[in-house]
């Protein structure tokens, strides 16, 4: 079975020798992980957007726990929200979502769960990397979409513009690297409205967090 886009953004997220997630990810993949999930809901055709909404088109089921909860969420909500807002309300509760695709990701056995202690004193849980091969795949497919002209499918454009959202890609590429598939990164990202709309928004709200940061 696939791996979902939350599944494969924390995959890129995390340390695999450590099972931490790499701080360089945090707080931008929290957001990153909403739009994940959103994506995902997007890319089975239950949600759409436009320039003011985001909307539930087919509200049946998809079998997905967390979809399935996220989409009830959205038709229970009184009044219409884009989706940025989506992505501020779901983020909130990141620590949740990361907790339940972080098990299943134990469950198809690509993890292994650890039960630690941080400074001696906080319990803490790791989970490092079991099989790689869950990884690898979805890193050579970025790889490949960045380093060939082809046009992506709208599956790995939006998990292109979510990765490039959070600020991952300095983790993926080497510096030089980077520099050479940067014009092809936004032009991938740019490709789908639905990406503009998602990793935008993504964007635009790590950049407001960082720069209010140091004034909280």
């Amino acid at each position: 079975m696939s791996l979902t886009m939350p599944e494969e953004i924390l995959l890129l997220m995390l340390d695999d020798e450590t099972g931490r997630l790499i701080d360089r990810a945090a707080p931008s993949g929290d957001y990153a992980l909403a739009g994940a999930i959103l994506a995902e809901l997007a890319l089975t055709g239950r949600i759409d957007t436009d320039p003011k909404r985001l909307f539930v088109g087919d509200p049946s089921p998809t079998g997905d726990a967390v979809l399935d909860g996220v989409e009830q969420r959205i038709l229970a909500e009184p009044e219409p929200h884009n989706s940025r807002w989506w992505i501020e309300a779901l983020a909130k509760e990141a620590d949740q979502y990361r907790d339940l695709y972080f098990e299943r990701l134990v469950a198809r056995g690509v993890l292994k769960r650890e039960e630690g202690r941080f400074l001696w004193f906080f319990s803490e849980r790791r989970y490092p990397v079991l099989s790689d091969k869950e990884e690898r795949e979805v890193k050579a497919r970025l790889m490949a979409v960045i380093f060939n002209d082809e046009i992506p499918d709208p599956r790995d454009s939006l998990l292109i513009g979510l990765t490039r959202a959070a600020g991952l890609f300095p983790l993926l590429l080497a510096p030089t690297e980077l520099d050479h598939a940067q014009a092809r990164i936004e032009q991938v990202a740019n490709l789908e409205e639905l990406n503009r709309t998602l990793s935008d928004a993504v964007r635009d709200i790590f950049a407001e967090v960082a720069r209010y940061a140091p004034l909280m």
